[in-house]
């Protein structure tokens, strides 16, 4: 507001200068959905590092697929994660549901394990009653200290399944809920490993050690697809609890059970991911079926279980890659296993985008997958000749391929709509991520739109904010074009807005650029000349 003028003078006024910085969103948070040793289950967690994995969902586990893609996702570049620990939810072939173990603290009180798991048998309590006023002549009678001990780490067997060896203590929490300290809600809010499941009348017994039921706590049964879909709804289960998250970039589910003989993600599912990630403008990277030879992934009739199959997902938000991974086990004495590639894949697109941009495509002898000892086709050793690849890649399935000196790299980047009989403008998957992260920050970085007179100054406006963050793509080398005007545009006028937008309080914004396009296929022409004399 101008300032009123009262005196001869000069006066100062700041005016606001109508750029508002739109900035980059995240290219490769990375979405795990699986079985997990322990952690919470349906709460997307976020982690930065294997470490986090180990405290919260307890490491490696053999029963588990999860842990190996999350582990091979680090050690080939990936730096976030959000990980979804989702158990079974009803009984399958006589097993029992996922539930929690149990301690018995006396008095009435009782402790279950802060997650469904047998990993709660290896808790251990102690209570006593040195409290802060312990020396008063009339010590509050509901005080109490408890500690609680992850026993696991002293445990060969549960070592080798994450066991964690966390110690906590909780000191002068209370049987009051009326105390800031009562022993519920501190539990709730601050331990990892408890919760108050029964309060009994009066604080628990002075003892020492109290051992976590034996019988107790269940791992449930192998994952079933439906334990991964989950029910989108209130509360959301399985993947759909990733619309609590801010964001996420790749989604990954690894195969349901363990080994070359292991339970593949259903079609199914993997079609109601692809539609996920469609609504959170994100990109699902798909694992090959187990049994896949060459001759069976090319097979392109729907009804059988080749490429074809694959025409029922969104297929532009999403890429399958073959064959599967070998690499050495840590649980089973660095023995030769067979894994699922997408932790390892999008470990690699993330190492990518962080060294290069979301533009590059996450292929070729750059991209290497570190810690993979071999390819496994079928469950057996082996790898991908050019003819292979000649007939895999055509039909939009990316090749992971083992190459004298260079090692085993990832040789494709296409879509699942990059079959070239589709010609689809959504082939090349660095043009798919491209477009997802342009939307995603402009979708963020124009919010201050909303409510805005929709008039010429606010078209400016906008025309000036959009116009800088694509300048700056530019400048990073993400479109062709040797000049901005060849590179991209942003329109936002009377030409895009008409006084019917106007009226029902629209205002459109076009923003178009020319994506750089992988070069798939290398051509060296030689030709021999004659010496003139």
């Amino acid at each position: 507001m101008p300032a009123t003028l009262t005196y001869p003078g000069v006066y100062i006024q700041e005016l606001p200068s109508g750029t508002r910085t739109i900035t980059g969103v995240a290219t490769s948070v990375t979405a795990f959905v699986g079985r997990a040793w322990r952690g919470p289950v349906d709460t997307p967690t976020a982690i930065s590092s294997p470490a986090d994995f180990d405290r919260q969902f307890g490491g490696l586990w053999r029963a588990s697929t999860l842990g190996y893609a999350v582990q091979q996702f680090f050690t080939n570049g990936g730096s976030q994660a959000v990980i979804v620990r989702v158990a079974s939810r009803t009984a399958h072939d006589g097993f029992n549901i996922a539930a929690a173990a149990t301690i018995d603290l006396g008095g009435g009180t009782v402790l279950n394990a802060a997650s469904a798991g047998t990993w709660g048998r290896d808790l251990i309590a102690s209570v006593d009653y040195h409290t802060k006023d312990e020396n008063d002549p009339t010590p509050d009678p509901n005080l109490f200290n408890l500690t609680i001990f992850d026993d696991a780490a002293t445990k060969a067997d549960a070592l080798a399944r994450g066991g964690s060896g966390m110690r906590e203590a909780f000191l002068n929490v209370s049987m009051d809920s009326a105390s800031p300290r009562f022993v519920t809600t501190v539990l709730s809010q601050q331990s990892q490993l408890v919760r108050i499941a029964t309060l009994g009348a009066a604080r628990p017994a002075n003892v020492a050690t109290i051992v976590a039921a034996v019988a107790s706590g269940d791992d449930g049964t192998d994952l079933q697809d439906a334990d991964v879909v989950g029910v989108d709804g209130d509360p959301a289960t399985g993947i759909y609890t990733l619309r609590k998250t801010d964001i996420f970039n790749l989604l990954c589910i690894p195969p349901l059970t363990a080994g070359a003989t292991g339970t593949d993600v259903a079609l199914a599912t993997w079609t109601d991911a692809s539609t996920l990630c469609n609504d959170r403008r994100a990109f699902l990277v798909v694992d090959a079926p187990v049994g896949w030879t060459v001759t069976a992934a090319i097979d392109t009739n729907p009804a059988d279980s080749g490429i074809g199959a694959f025409s029922a997902l969104d297929r532009n938000h999403g890429a399958i890659y073959f064959p599967r991974l070998l690499a050495s086990d840590p649980l089973q004495e660095n023995k030769l296993e067979s894994f699922a590639p997408c932790g390892a894949v999008a470990g690699v697109m993330s190492r990518t985008d962080g060294a290069r941009g979301v533009w590059k495509a996450p292929a070729g002898i750059d991209a290497n997958l570190t810690g993979v000892l071999g390819l496994s086709i079928a469950g057996n050793p082996g790898t991908l000749s050019d003819s292979d690849v000649g007939k895999l890649n055509p039909l939009g399935i990316n090749s992971l391929r083992g190459l004298p000196t260079i090692g085993n790299v990832v040789w494709g980047a296409r879509t699942l709509e990059g079959a070239d009989i589709l010609a689809s403008q959504w082939k090349y998957i660095p043009v798919r991520r491209l477009a997802l992260y342009i939307e995603e920050s402009l979708f963020r970085g124009t919010q201050w739109v909303v409510f805005e007179p929709n008039d010429e100054p606010l078209w400016a406006q906008i025309r000036l904010n959009v116009g800088a963050f694509m300048q700056t793509l530019f400048q990073q080398g993400a479109f062709q074009g040797s000049s901005p005007k060849d590179a991209f545009f942003v329109k936002c006028s009377s030409e895009t807005t008409t006084q019917t937008d106007i009226d029902n309080g629209v205002v459109n914004i076009v923003v178009g650029f020319a994506p750089l396009k992988p070069a798939e296929f290398v051509v060296i022409q030689i030709q021999q000349i004659t010496p003139q004399s």
